[in-house]
């Protein structure tokens, strides 16, 4: 018999100027112009960032551990909605994703313009984000 349970190992840890969920910006882009924060990935995955400097923006995929059970309806700015049509952080699995602009990487460390994620949230994964495959079309 399978199991349901499913275990993610962070990767890494998000260093921001958010202390509390009340002081991250509802939505990475919201952030203030200039507002930057650093990805630290752990030692024994660093050598997974060999060419990340090719890239100009990212997904950061995290774990959103403030965030305490989950509600399957939500209100936001049109009422009251199911939370999978929001970005709200009380879900079932609780889990985050911000494309973000890579500004600098210095070794295990990527600096990174504008996220809403607070300080201390574990990375689950970060993958490259490209327009021509991951835009609208």
């Amino acid at each position: 018999m399978k199991s349901n349970s499913i275990e993610y190992i962070p990767i890494g840890v998000i260093h921001s100027p958010y202390r509390s969920e009340g002081d991250a910006p509802r939505q990475s882009f919201l952030a203030e112009d200039g507002e930057s924060a650093v990805i630290e990935i752990f030692k024994k995955f660093c050598d997974g960032l060999k060419d990340l400097d090719k890239i100009n923006h990212i997904v950061v995929v995290y774990h959103l551990h403030l965030s305490d059970g989950y509600s399957l309806k939500t209100i936001g700015n049109n009422g009251l909605r199911g939370v999978f049509a929001t970005r709200s952080p009380r879900r079932p699995n609780p889990i985050g994703i911000s494309v973000v602009k890579i500004l600098s990487i210095d070794g295990c460390f990527i600096t990174i313009d504008k996220i809403d994620a607070v300080d201390g949230t574990p990375v689950l994964d970060i993958k490259p984000f490209y327009e021509e495959i991951d835009g609208v079309r």
